[in-house]
Parts: C-alpha cells; structure tokens; sequence
C-alpha cells in the first residue's frame, strides 16, 4: 500500500488534506484514483488507513477508514553519528540506515575525515539527505521520518551523545567479543542510543579516548575491518535484531 506523510496532522476529523509534491506524484505518478486505499501517517508512528475521496488540482481529500499504531518502529530512538565519508556513500548509509530503524543521523567531521564542505555545500547536502530519508522511509514502512541533522564536529556530537542513554563506538582495535555482546546485552530497556562510527581511516586514539570519558562503549564488532558504510549498518543491524519484538 502506498505510503504518505502529512506533516501538523492531530488526527481529528474524518478527512486528511494531501498537499504538496504528493498530489502531483498521486495523480501523475502512481496514477492513483478516487476509490484507492492508502496509508497515511503523522509522522509520529500512527497510521491512517485512507480511501481516497476526491482529487483536486491542488490536494488530495483521502477518509480515514481505521487508525492503527505503526509496528515498524523500535522502542529505543536510535541516534547514527556519521564520519562524513567521500563520495556518495552518506546516501546510500542514509537510505539502509533508515531502512534498519535509525530515528536520526547526524554526520560528523572527525580528524580523519577527508571531506571538506562550505557552508552552502552542507546546506545542499542536507536538503538531498532528508530526500533520501523521506524516500527510504516511505519504501520501508516506517512510521516516521528520520532526520538528518546538521552537520557537526566530533566534540558537538559527544555533547550531543551525552544526552542520550547509551552510546556505542566499534573500533578496530577493541577487542573481546563478550564484552560487545554484554553491551549490546545491555541496550534493553534504553530509551535513546548512540552508535559511534568514524569516516575512512577509522577513529584517531585521541577520538576514542575522548569517546569512552564521555561514557561511550568501545566495542569489536569482530576479527575483520569493516568500511565505513558498513560497520554503522552492521551494528544497526544487530541492534534492530535485538530489540525487534
């Protein structure tokens, strides 16, 4: 079923108003007609159950049929920080991420990163990173759309992550897989967890250190080095094993 989000939706009423890009990709696109049922969310993990009622130039009038609460979101708000890599792989982390369960990402500049961006740049990146979010959100069912934050350095985001209830950072140089299973053992129960990851050439010892001062779990995530865009996705991965109900 097709999937669309209506933002500053409180779910009175017994018509939801589609407005935007989403009619002409309805009307145009999907070709959908007065009579199709599709889904509708707020944004905030309710769904809608619509019939669509009538198609004007300028929106969509869709009846709620049934309201139901979305099952695709994990019970902890999951938090990615990102080490920019290069290239065109924060797209493609941004859509799986999504698609595992992330709630937010927020890239991060780290002493490693290679990436160099004006203030322009980022603000052209993050304008096609929410796309991407949006898109990958729709396509996996999600009952919100993950955002992606602006930009941040490495000390931004350990001040960021202080506010959450759990942080994770792999390193390739931890070691003890016990100890990792025993922190990913430990995430039950959180409400808000961080997961750590640096851009090509990994974390300096310095980022790490400054890390686990903050309260960070450093972790192997086993014998082999993972690329960048993949060790996020792995620990996703396994996080959204362990807590999917």
């Amino acid at each position: 079923m097709h999937r669309f989000y209506v933002d500053n939706f409180n779910g009175s009423g017994k018509v939801i108003n589609i407005t935007g890009s989403d009619v002409n990709h309805i009307k145009n696109v999907l070709r959908l007609k007065a009579g199709d049922v599709i889904t509708v969310s707020d944004g905030s993990g309710t769904d809608y159950i619509c019939k669509i009622d009538e198609i004007l130039p300028d929106k969509i009038a869709a009846g709620i049929e049934d309201v139901t609460r979305n099952a695709a979101e994990l019970d902890a708000r999951i938090t990615l920080f990102q080490g920019m890599p290069k290239s065109d792989k924060m797209e493609f982390i941004i859509q799986k991420a999504v698609e595992l369960g992330v709630a937010e990402i927020v890239p991060i500049f780290t002493k490693r990163t290679v990436v160099k961006l004006d203030k322009g740049k980022e603000e052209k990146k993050l304008k096609r990173y929410n796309a991407i979010a949006e898109s990958a959100a729709k396509q996996s069912g999600r009952g919100i759309i993950p955002v992606v934050k602006s930009f941040m350095s490495f000390d931004e985001a350990l001040s960021y992550g202080e506010n959450l209830d759990m942080n994770i950072i792999p390193y390739e140089e931890a070691s003890g897989m016990e100890h990792a299973r025993e922190v990913i053992g430990s995430i039950k129960g959180r409400k808000s967890i961080g997961i750590f990851i640096g851009p090509e050439g990994g974390f300096a010892k310095e980022e790490i250190e400054a890390a686990t001062g903050m309260g960070a779990h450093c972790i192997t995530l086993g014998n082999r080095i993972l690329r960048t865009e993949t060790a996020g996705l792995a620990v996703l991965s396994i996080i959204m094993f362990f807590l999917e109900e």
